[in-house]
C-alpha cells in the first residue's frame, strides 16, 4: 500500500543565501567546482612524458628501424 503524501507536491522554497552563508559554506567546504576543469589545465610533467617516450623507443623491436 502506497504511503499517503503530506500534500506538498514539490521541493519546499528556501529564501536565497545571504553573503555571510555563502561565505561560511565557502570557508567550511571550499570551492565546489574549480574554475577550470582538468582537460583546460596542463598538469602534465614534460620531463616525465620525455622519459616515457625514451623508454618506449628503446624497448622497440628491431625491425622496427629497418626501412622498406
Amino acid at each position: 500500500m502506497p504511503a499517503e503524501s503530506s500534500g506538498s507536491t514539490g521541493p519546499t522554497a528556501r529564501p536565497p543565501l545571504t553573503e555571510e552563508q555563502r561565505r561560511r559554506l565557502a570557508e567550511v567546504f571550499g570551492d565546489v567546482l574549480p574554475a577550470t576543469t582538468a582537460d583546460e589545465r596542463d598538469d602534465r610533467d614534460p620531463i616525465a612524458e620525455r622519459r616515457a617516450d625514451e623508454d618506449l623507443l628503446a624497448d622497440r623491436p628491431p625491425h622496427h628501424d629497418r626501412e622498406r
